[in-house]
């Protein structure tokens, strides 16, 4: 019989907990914008990680554009709000880091296409 190495800082892919739930995750943060820019937090590359533990424990790791963002203490809550909405999360907490600072290039492809940055 396989040992069992799944540990509760498994992401959705290798844990058993809600098959589908980060992908749902990352699609209800892509519902999400900051009020500045028109583009969504997941394409700005906002969004450094999504861990799925176990009992649909759900932790996200994000940055800010900046330390002075004038909405620091709006968009982590919005975002712990609209993720523990989600069926299957029995919990969810944001973490706020500034390693590494958030820069222009760490924006998706589609982000910086809507944003007129891509290089031609």
């Amino acid at each position: 019989m396989a040992e069992d190495t799944t540990t509760p800082e498994s992401t959705a892919a290798g844990s058993t907990e809600a098959p589908g739930l980060e992908d749902r995750v990352v699609e209800i943060l892509k519902t999400i914008y900051d009020p500045e820019i028109p583009v969504n937090i997941y394409e700005l590359g906002l969004i450094y990680d999504v861990a799925i533990g176990d009992g649909g424990h759900v932790d996200v790791k994000m940055t800010l554009t900046s330390p002075a963002c004038p909405v620091a203490g709006t968009l982590p809550v919005e975002v712990e709000d609209k993720v523990k909405g989600l069926p299957g999360v029995s919990s969810a907490e944001v973490d706020v880091v500034w390693d590494p600072v958030w820069n222009p290039s760490m924006m998706s492809e589609a982000a910086k296409l809507e944003l007129g940055m891509m290089d031609f």
